[in-house]
């Protein structure tokens, strides 16, 4: 095993807020790319959303900023300030990845499109998050995941309970996908430019990502069998579904080999008298009915006889797929969570918290090291003299209040 991260020495600048754009240079750092965040004079809007993540306001205590930027540096400059620009633009000028999640016209505004980079800076990699692509008529809307990624692609009005309401989506779920999307684009175009001196593009939207992360049912769709929102009883499939036990809590199967696998569950679940029920026999018999319904109900019963333990028995006994639907504080504590190596403890001044790692291991690279994320600002010094410029020049600009240094 080396201790060398596969992306050591690798140079990446951050301009993006919030979650997708961050967790793709997350992930770059991880691997041990040297990643700066560039910030305003505010900060990334990150820093302050601790509240509406139903988290106390702790100060040092930010656990959503620690998951999506840890291991980089942090240079707070106003850039509405040429000096500042200027600075950017230096850091430009070293970088091998920048990656921004402003929206066009605000980079072009500023001279940072990709036209006007790739002339001065032609290896340069450059990634984009949007939240509905580059092009059309809504090319320009602001986009966060509960809007671009979750209602307009079809999942919000698709995937709940006929007859209840869309259900409660969560923040960064859309992002952290979108981020990953974006980390295997660039890094690509990084291969193609090693290779050829040629820079690249990689333009990545919450709503093209939310569309492909759909995409077995988007396509689906097109033939109007089964048209959602549907109830668990109209699912085209009783074996992939969700039940309710006697302790009230859920189990979901997934079990899509049904004539193969539909007579290990009725044994399993002591119902052999299923096997004898012409309708239930073979998918084909299900379907001609259709019969779905009547099978989801006499599982839905069986379930319902049975605590979440005495099914995760049966199941487990009959190697058959399922999974208990857990809570968040349950996968907290999830052994074989913490056996993979997803969550480790961080010490803070309310005590140590548990922290939710990237998911992608490499063997001989080992395990990525995770350092907190910077302060604002804590960087800019050391940054700005590594570009060059002298204690006066990094004095000047602090006075005049355009540039935010953390000791």
């Amino acid at each position: 095993m080396t201790n060398e991260r596969p992306l050591s020495g690798v140079k990446v600048v951050e301009l993006a807020t919030f979650i997708a754009g961050p967790s793709c240079t997350r992930f770059l750092a991880d691997q041990g790319a040297d990643v700066i965040k560039v910030e305003n004079l505010a900060g990334d809007g990150t820093r302050h959303a601790g509240v509406n993540e139903a988290r106390p306001d702790l100060p040092g205590e930010n656990l959503t900023f620690e998951l999506e930027n840890g291991n980089k540096k942090s240079i707070s400059l106003n850039l509405k300030n040429p000096e500042c620009l200027q600075v950017l633009m230096k850091l430009l000028a070293e970088a091998d990845i920048f990656i921004t999640s402003w929206r066009p016209k605000a980079l072009a505004k500023m001279g940072l499109d990709y036209e006007s980079l790739k002339e001065k800076y032609p290896k340069l990699v450059y990634g984009t998050v949007t939240g509905y692509g580059e092009k059309g008529p809504d090319k320009d809307l602001p986009g966060y995941d509960f809007t671009a990624f979750f209602a307009r692609s079809g999942i919000l009005g698709s995937l709940y309970e006929k007859g209840t309401v869309p259900m409660n989506v969560i923040p960064s779920l859309g992002d952290r996908q979108v981020g990953m999307c974006l980390t295997n684009g660039v890094l690509a175009a990084l291969y193609r430019a090693a290779k050829t001196g040629k820079g690249e593009k990689v333009s990545v939207s919450l709503l093209g990502t939310a569309i492909f992360m759909q995409g077995t049912m988007i396509q689906t769709a097109q033939y109007g069998l089964v048209t959602y929102p549907i109830t668990h009883r109209e699912s085209p499939s009783p074996l992939i579904n969700v039940y309710k036990t006697k302790d009230n809590r859920f189990v979901q199967v997934c079990m899509p080999m049904y004539d193969m696998q539909f007579p290990v569950f009725a044994e399993a679940m002591d119902k052999e008298e299923w096997l004898a029920d012409e309708r239930f026999i073979s998918v084909k018999n299900l379907q001609s009915g259709p019969y779905n319904g009547e099978l989801y109900d006499a599982i839905a019963q069986r379930f319902a006889e049975l605590t979440v333990a005495e099914v995760s028995e049966k199941l487990t006994k009959a190697d058959l797929p399922f999974a208990v639907a857990q809570v968040w504080s349950e996968v907290l504590r999830d052994p074989q969570a913490w056996a993979n190596d997803l969550f480790l403890e961080m010490e803070y001044e309310s005590g140590k918290r548990i922290l939710v790692r990237p998911p992608v291991r490499f063997e001989e690279a080992g395990l990525a090291p995770y350092n907190k994320a910077p302060r604002l600002g804590q960087h800019t010094a050391q940054i700005m003299k590594e570009l060059g410029y002298s204690d006066m020049d990094i004095k000047a600009l602090q006075d005049a209040k355009d540039i935010i240094i953390k000791e």
